[in-house]
């Protein structure tokens, strides 16, 4: 069975990493853009990655450009942005399709392992969030709208 851990994925800098260096941790992955109603965001996931990274969790940044060219830049630009702007220091991977035929593998695999809304399966917009317990398997699916401080008690029940 995969597990969140089997996917790779090439960061801002373009060095190859591995979600396994992250085994026996909880993740939030989320699909990320800069120029969206729901960038500051960034906010409360860089609040999260500082408050519970010590206990075991990791949040990674996945920028996307599919939903209304909303992150155009590129890697440095998207660096540097999340940088100055928001204080980003978690990890964050190189601009990814989390849809259609050229979609990450990653992504999907995750929107497989747990359907939206009605059972969609696609992303609906940046800042869909998954949140992904020690063992690699896909815990709960989150909306756009869905603010990172409202993710607290699943992440504090994930982390234990």
């Amino acid at each position: 069975m995969a597990t969140a851990f089997d996917f790779p994925f090439v960061d801002l800098s373009g060095q190859p990493q591995a979600l396994a260096q992250y085994r026996g941790k909880v993740l939030l992955l989320v699909n990320v853009a800069s120029k969206c109603g729901f960038t500051p965001q960034y906010e409360g996931l860089e609040a999260l990655w500082r408050e519970f990274g010590p206990r075991g969790l990791v949040v990674v940044g996945f920028p996307c450009d599919q939903f209304g060219h909303q992150e155009p830049g590129d890697a440095a630009q998207i660096g540097e942005f999340c940088s100055l702007s928001y204080g980003v220091s978690f990890p964050m991977s190189d601009k990814v399709e989390v849809n259609g035929a050229g979609a990450d593998p990653l992504w999907q695999w995750l929107k497989a392992e747990k359907a939206g809304v009605l059972g969609t399966r696609g992303i609906k917009w940046n800042f869909s969030k998954f949140l992904v317990g020690r063992d690699g398997q896909v815990l709960a699916r989150y909306a756009p709208t869905d603010k990172p401080e409202s993710l607290r008690g699943d992440i504090e029940a994930a982390l234990g």
